[in-house]
This record gives C-alpha cells, structure tokens and sequence, in this order.
C-alpha cells in the first residue's frame, strides 16, 4: 500500500542472455558475462547489524546466535530502498484520483462477499467494541482488498533494509531508522514467543503483515483471538482480523456513536481559512470557535459534542475538497497517518454497507 521489480528485472536478465545467441550461428555465439546478477548482500555483513542483534538479544534475554542468525540472513532489498525515497517536492496531491483507486467495483464486490461470509462476526466485534462494521470492512478492503495482496517481500529482509540502509536523503532519516529498528526488535520477539521461523512471514515493503497489514509493534499490542482457537492468526483468521482491527481503534479512543465527519461549506465574509486549517487534521475547534471562523455546518453537526478539525483535501489543481473532522475522523489516521487514506477507507465501507441487503 510493488512487487514486480524482481521479475522485471529477471526478464531483463534473461532477454540479455538470450539475444545474443539468437543473433549469431552458435559456433560464433559468446558467452555473456554482462547479465550476471548482482551479489545478494546479506546482513551477517554488516557490523551494525550485528552488533545490533547482540544488544538484542541481551535486552529481550534472547538467544544471541539465534538473533545473529535470523538477521545474518536477512538480505538488503534495493528496491525497498527505492520505494522509500521521498516523493518529488511539488507532487500534486489528488483526491479524486485517490479515492477511485478503492471506491471501484472490483473491491466493492470483494468486500460485500467478505461482509457476507463474516456478518456474525463483524456484528459481534461491532457490539463488542462499539467499531462499526463498515470501518472494519472499509480497512480491510483498502489495506489488501480482502487478503488478496498482503505484500510478496520476506518481513526480515524488509524490516532489516530499513533498520540498516533506510535512504539518508529522507527527511526524516534518523527517526525512521530507529523506528524500524524496533519494528525489527518486536518482530524477532514475536517470531521466538511464537515459535514462529522469522524467515517465513511476507509483507509489505514496509514490512507490515497480514490482512490488516500490522506492523510488528501493533501486532504484539492490538492482535487478538478473536475466533477462541487459542492463537493469534492474521494471515488466515478472517476473525482474528475483524476482532484485531476493532481493537485497534477502540485502544485508539474510538467514540461509539460519533460520526466521524460532517459536510462544511464556508461564509467567504468571515472565512479564516489559514486559522481553520493550521491544526491540520487534529480536532481543535469548538462548534462555535468553528463557525464564527466562517466554517458553515448544518444539521446534527451544529450539535456535535466534541471538537472538530478543519480537513483539506487537494484534486490536483481543481477545487479542494473540505470536510469537518471529527475526533472519530483523527482515530482513523492513526492507522494511518493520512487524511486521504481515512477518508478511502471510510466512503469504502459505506459504499459496501450500501450494497448489503437488509436483515
């Protein structure tokens, strides 16, 4: 949220191969030296890693040759390296474009089935964690629309790049490289408590996992059993997966009951646009504070009990588009950190939720 760069660099290698020989009669034909693949570099390398699987292992009290090991055998993946390199400055956002990715009728019918085949099930996560359904489905349909892309890269391998050789270019370097170093700690953490071979779980490039696409830290904090069978499965358990992402957003202080958004238009006589919009997408406005800044609400918004938030979305040159945030709307990015990705994942799940028939 990819993965055709190995095989298209396969191709390419075989088609360099190849040419030659077809090219000439083959007493003539040479061998090709120019096409050999490059070394796979792998992390039993690097001194850093090393050193960083030793401290480890003494900190979680792991086995360190087990830790070397698994790390050791990691490889640097250069095109997660690429993957992460920070986007061209002025890259046009666009709303539009974003939401026509997802709001489609290949997902939209992914997820009616995957509403149907799970409806007691994501009624009961409902109850339990007053999340409703439709976010649920909204999540799951965006992040790998219903498990059927949840990432071709061995975690290790993508976990140990970024820990290890995240781009330097990036702004944010420094923290992202400690990030993923715990990411990686919380992993092989996970993988011995569980018994599980470190070098088995594909992800993303990221290395998030599964149909909820976890990462490792939210793994261990928010999965749960939610289908009784006395493990967590977020590859296989559509009920795992329902109850963990319900539990995620309730830990994030989901509000039962509240919208998460409400339309906005402006009175341009009174409009204070950059004050309106400098929190960004954290709700800091009373109604009142909201509306005497120009911002125009109508209906059950103007009853709206908590604070709200100005949230902008740009098309790319055309009108942006505007929608009054709510706390429960903040909820939803911190699954991920983009208004754009929130607004996806909730117009999805409604969209589904259209589509069901009634009970």
């Amino acid at each position: 949220m990819f993965h055709v760069n190995r095989l298209l660099c396969a191709l390419a290698s075989a088609l360099l191969v190849s040419a030659p020989v077809l090219a000439q009669s083959p007493a003539k034909a040479r061998p090709n030296n120019a096409a050999k693949a490059a070394p796979v570099f792998t992390y039993d390398q690097s001194e850093a890693a090393m050193a960083f699987a030793t401290d480890l292992a003494v900190r979680r009290n792991l086995d360190p040759a087990w830790v070397r090991q698994q790390i050791g055998q990691a490889q640097r993946m250069p095109n997660i390296i690429r993957l992460m390199q920070p986007a061209p400055t002025g890259t046009p956002k666009n709303w539009a474009a974003y939401r026509a990715r997802f709001i489609e009728p290949i997902r939209l019918r992914a997820g009616q089935r995957f509403w149907e085949d799970n409806r007691e099930t994501l009624a009961r996560a409902e109850l339990e964690y007053g999340v409703p359904a439709s976010l649920i489905v909204g999540v799951i349909g965006v992040e790998t629309l219903y498990g059927q892309h949840t990432g071709n890269h061995r975690v290790i391998d993508a976990l140990s790049t970024l820990a290890f050789d995240f781009p330097a270019s990036h702004p944010r370097a420094s923290a992202r490289t400690e990030f993923f170093k715990s990411e990686l700690e919380q992993f092989l953490s996970l993988s011995e408590r569980t018994g599980t071979d470190p070098l088995s779980p594909r992800g993303s490039y990221a290395g998030a996992m599964g149909w909820p696409q976890f990462m490792p830290s939210s793994w261990v904090k928010y999965a749960i059993d939610f289908d009784g069978d006395g493990k967590v499965d977020l590859f296989d358990s559509q009920a795992d997966v329902i109850g963990s992402v319900a539990n995620y957003f309730k830990a994030f202080g989901w509000q039962t009951g509240m919208p998460t958004h409400y339309p906005v238009s402006f009175d341009t006589t009174k409009l204070q646009l950059d004050t309106l919009l400098a929190p960004d997408i954290l709700p800091s406005f009373s109604v009142e504070s909201f509306t005497a800044k120009g911002a125009v609400l109508d209906g059950p918004a103007l009853q709206h009990p908590g604070k709200l938030a100005l949230v902008l979305l740009e098309n790319a040159g055309a009108a942006p588009t505007y929608v009054a945030g709510t706390e429960n709307f903040y909820v939803v990015t911190r699954y991920n950190w983009s208004s754009y990705y929130a607004l996806a994942v909730i117009e999805l799940g409604e969209a589904v939720r259209s589509l069901m028939p009634a009970r």
